[in-house]
């Protein structure tokens, strides 16, 4: 595990802290919004997870690129619901969330697609894709953004790892996939609650989606709490997901996971 003594502080204060509250009786997607909160203003910090040498479980929880904090955010409702306030306890239930299978066995193995880590995390019932569900039109996609610039990742230097992505990437393209378009989410996004996680289909070649975050409701309705490059920080965004949206032609719509909740 990689990690330094302020990101084990900050995790166990926060776990004691929900503890004390008696928050592990709220619904996970509530705890996950409360994560994400907690947050706000942390810095933004691209590439969080790359590192030189062999994988191993990244903790940082002082800077945040836009997935790993819907990781940590998700990892952290986890174990609030299971009443846990160590840290080895968050470190594993972000182990389990980024890899697949749960289990860190070398670069291929982290989910790096989003669409690949629903489908894994759906499978083992953690979050699950709801985007067909609630208005989602089919769409395919043919990935290979990691080894079509094998120069830019260091890791895929290595042959087996490069082979097993080439594998891991010819399953995601095999897949049938569904997104709500830019245009529908007006007519869609009431469908999509406090706490799911919300997705930004592009229409870069090679990959599904260029950006995630947080649903949180305000008054105005629907919008992202998220790692943001343009803020600098964590934030939660001033403008609706619809103008967010509308405001980039390369963003084609939204896809939509939900936690799932324990049995």
């Amino acid at each position: 595990m990689i990690h330094c003594r302020e990101d084990r502080k900050i995790c166990e204060a926060l776990l004691r802290a929900s503890r004390e509250r008696g928050d592990h009786v709220k619904p996970v997607p509530e705890l996950i919004v409360m994560a994400g909160r907690h947050f706000l203003g942390a810095p933004y910090e691209p590439d969080t997870l790359e590192r030189e040498g062999p994988e191993g479980l990244v903790v940082n929880l002082r800077a945040f690129d836009c997935v790993t904090l819907v990781e940590t955010a998700v990892a952290i409702a986890l174990t609030v619901r299971a009443r846990k306030t160590a840290f080895a306890d968050f470190a594993a239930a972000l182990e389990r969330i980024r890899y697949r299978g749960g289990h860190c066995d070398g670069y291929a193995s982290r989910l790096h697609y989003f669409t690949d880590w629903l489908f894994d995390n759906g499978r083992r019932g953690v979050v699950r894709d709801i985007t067909a569900e609630i208005g989602g039109v089919l769409f395919r996609k043919e990935f290979h953004a990691l080894t079509g610039r094998r120069e830019e990742h260091p890791p895929l230097k290595d042959a087996a790892a490069f082979r097993r992505m080439r594998l891991v990437e010819a399953a995601c393209s095999r897949r049938t996939l569904y997104r709500i378009p830019k245009e529908d989410t007006k007519k869609h996004g009431g469908k999509i609650a406090d706490g799911d996680i919300v997705a930004i289909a592009s229409d870069m070649e090679g990959i599904d989606v260029s950006h995630a975050g947080i649903a949180v409701r305000g008054r105005r309705g629907l919008h992202l709490l998220h790692a943001s490059s343009a803020a600098g920080s964590v934030a939660l965004s001033d403008i609706t997901l619809y103008r967010y949206l509308s405001a980039r032609r390369s963003r084609t719509g939204v896809i939509v996971g939900r936690a799932i909740p324990p049995s």
